[in-house]
Formats: C-alpha cells, structure tokens, sequence
C-alpha cells in the first residue's frame, strides 16, 4: 500500500511539474496561433468599439468567438477606455495581445503588448470634409427616398438574396440610393469594416499620387537590390509582384503573421523573397497591398503629411465622412484590410467610381485612371483587374451570368461591392458570413438588374 501511494504521489509531482511547465511556456513563449488569437480578438474589439461604439462583450461574441476557431471561444478581453487599449488573453493569462486606438487613425495591433510608436493624428484629421447638407438627398446629403418597386423590396427582403449575417446592403441606381436594408442592431450609422474591398480604395489613394509615383516604375525599395529591384508599381496593383505570400485564413500563415503579429506589415511582407518573374504570375496577397501603402506614404517628407492624405485627398472630397484608414504601429496604412465606413459611405466609393474618378464636377484621378484599373491584369486570366479590382465571372461559385462588365470589391467573411456600368448600378453588401457557408451575392445583383431593367 505504501508503495501505491508513493508511485501516486510520484504521479501527481510530475504531473503538476508538468503542467506548470506548460503553463510557463505558455505564459513566457505562447505559440503562435494562440497570438495570432488574441492579436486578432483585441484589434476587432477595439475598432468596434472606438470606432463603430459597439459593446465589447457583443463584438467578442458575434464577431470574434462565434464564426471563429474554437480557440477563440477561450479568449478574453479588457477594453481601457480611458487609455484607448483594448487587451485579449487566452484564459484570461496566455498570448496576451493588445490593441491601440488613436483619434483619427482607428486602432493599431500592439503585438506583444508594445506601445504603437506613433501619435494620434487628432482633429486635424477631419479638417478637409466638404460641408454638405444632411438634409438633402445622398450622395449630396444623407436623406433617402427608397423605393417603391415591389421588385427591389422583394429582392431585399429575402433573406435567401441578402445571406446569413448580413449587415447592410444598399442599393444605388441612377445615382440615388433606391434600397437598404441593416441588419438586428446596425442602422446607417454603424462604421463597417471592408477587409479587403479597402484594397481598391488603396489604388484610388495611388492614383490621386501618380504624378509622384508613376506604373512603370521599379527599384521601389532600398532592400530590394536583388532581382526583386524589377517589380513595377503596375505588377503590385496587379497582384503580380512575383512575391512570395500565404493569403490562407483561419491559421498562422503570412497573412495572419503580418496583420497580429507584426508591428511593421510592410516590412514583413517586403522581405519576403521572390518565387516568380514580375508580371508573370498572378498571386493574391494582402502582403502587396500594405508594400503600395508604405511606398505612396514614402513620397512625402513628412509622416504626418502622409497619414492625413486619405481624407485630404480622397474621403473628403467624395463625402466619405465617416471613413477611417487604419495603420499598423508604425503607421504605415493597413490598405489591405482595414477601412471602416458606413454603407452609404462604401456606396459614395462606389459612385465615384461609376463616374470615372469624377466628383462634383472635379476629376479627383486622372481621366483614364478607373478605366485602366478595370484592364484584366495580364496574369491574371481575366479575372483581376490591374487596380486591385475583381472582373466579371470572378465570383466563386456563382451560377448567375451577369452583365459582362460588371466588377466587384470583395473582402473577408462576406463583403461584396458589384458595379454594373451598363445598368448604372451598385449593389453593396455587407456582413459576417465565413466562406463556409457558401454564400455568394451574384443571384441578388442578377435579379437586381432584372429588376430595374
């Protein structure tokens, strides 16, 4: 007997060596995926809530846990408003991430728990507005009068059309807004996040900036005196750079990398190293997109210069009132991912498009530009577009033939702008609905057209 409670007692001491030992490596050395998990519950948090002021236990159930990894489901946080830090742990301890909000900038990933090494940008980042009347009808103002084609509500009411977790969908035709639907506890108001629809906003802000930095040019970074000295700043809007980059979600691959765990994203994705010629090989990658934001902020002189130039430039201008680029720590855009605006400020994008980059009667990019950016991207079989844009017949799965030159923001967990020139239409939806689920917008924009023809 007394051997049996010495072997038990043995048991139980190398067991608690062990399980000290492996929260100790967790607590000092977490894993990866872990901070990739905390790193991403802080920063949804914390938008959510200084941006679009959402309850932080909501964000974390709705849009952290429930579409997530099961790991997720053990994630905590703690939101500091007073500091502008939203933090996220692992059982409250392990991978302990943060994220950091600053006036005008939206929150920034603080791997690790470092302080981002930038000021805020503060109020003078909404000086350069044009002041418009709210009362008069959108895009001039904020007023709608929806409507009343039984058609178009049928189509909108239909959850089949609009999807599980949809969030907002608005409809523009004619250059008015004649349909929108918000989801349980979103109205009009509610900044939404693009993921990546921002990227066709990042080649608009390049193309308010083609007199300082032209297509064609190549030797674009310091460090890239090897073969990588040939990419062009046409391969990377193209999605062609030849880089090496992993855009696979839902692990720790180099997407989830740059965006959680590291504090300079352009620097991580620009070090990658070359796999393919330039302009040869077609690879989506956020990667390329944050290396055209840190190349068109390093045009000016002055960082703060750069970091109000979305709203000098673009936001202002168009109405985008509500929108809101955000950066990485050291304040480079993340241009890949992370606008938040409202639904009818994602539509005024859309209409400027529509009208060729034209607004109010000022060519805001060059005449030719939104042409050029809907050019197929040589590598990319027609489906891509050379300015960060998806083609006709690019939606996956999709059993609705639609107008031919239709072409469309996509981004992560649900998020679609279709634009129909032909029809003078844009149809925006937006929501939280993984891939999983299968859902395409197509069947909504093609009945859509039907409708209105």
């Amino acid at each position: 007997m007394r051997i049996l409670k010495r072997v038990f007692k043995g048991v139980l001491v190398l067991l608690a060596v062990a399980i000290g030992g492996l929260a100790a490596w967790l607590y000092f050395a977490p894993p990866d995926l872990i901070r990739v998990g905390t790193g991403y519950s802080a920063k949804i948090v914390c938008s959510n809530v200084f941006l679009a002021g959402r309850d932080p236990e909501e964000v974390l159930k709705l849009d952290v846990q429930a579409p997530g990894h099961p790991l997720l489901g053990f994630i905590s946080v703690d939101v500091d408003r007073e500091r502008g830090v939203v933090s996220a742990a692992l059982f409250g301890v392990f991978g302990r991430n943060q994220a950091v909000y600053r006036e005008g900038l939206g929150c920034a990933s603080a791997p690790g728990g470092a302080t981002a090494r930038i000021p805020a940008l503060g109020a003078a980042a909404r000086t350069a507005s044009v002041e418009r009347d709210t009362s008069a009808l959108w895009p001039e103002g904020d007023a709608v009068e929806a409507s009343a084609d039984p058609d178009i509500t049928a189509i909108l009411d239909d959850p089949a059309m609009t999807g599980s977790g949809m969030r907002a969908v608005v409809v523009v035709q004619g250059g008015r807004i004649v349909g929108e639907r918000y989801g349980e506890g979103f109205d009009a108001g509610t900044p939404l996040l693009g993921w990546s629809m921002t990227k066709t906003v990042t080649a608009a802000l390049y193309g308010t900036l083609t007199d300082r930095i032209g297509v064609d040019e190549a030797g674009l970074l310091p460090e890239w005196f090897d073969d990588r000295r040939h990419i062009t700043v046409a391969d990377l809007l193209a999605m062609s750079s030849g880089l090496q980059f992993n855009e696979d979600y839902g692990d720790v691959t180099d997407v989830t990398r740059m965006l959680y765990l590291e504090s300079d994203m352009a620097y991580f994705a620009a070090d990658k190293p070359l796999v393919g010629r330039p302009g040869e090989v077609f690879s989506y990658s956020s990667g390329t997109t944050v290396i055209l934001s840190r190349l068109w902020q390093d045009r000016f002189d002055d960082p703060q210069q750069a970091l109000g130039w979305p709203r000098r430039a673009l936001f202002g201008p168009i109405g985008m009132e509500s929108a809101v680029l955000e950066t990485d720590a050291v304040g480079t855009f993340g241009g890949s991912s992370y606008l938040y605006a409202t639904a009818r400020d994602w539509v005024r994008f859309g209409q400027f498009l529509l009208q060729e980059g034209e607004w109010n009667g000022e060519q805001i990019l060059p005449a030719g530009f939104v042409e050029w950016m809907r050019e197929a991207a040589p590598a990319s079989n027609g489906r891509y577009g050379r300015g960060q844009l998806w083609l006709a017949g690019s939606e996956r799965g999709a059993q609705v033939a639609l107008p031919t030159d239709t072409y469309w923001l996509r981004g992560h967990d649900g998020q679609f702008m279709a634009i129909v020139p032909s029809h003078d239409l844009i149809v925006l939806r937006l929501g939280l609905t993984p891939s999983r689920l299968n859902y395409s917008p197509a069947p909504m924009i093609g009945a859509l057209v039907d409708a209105i023809r």
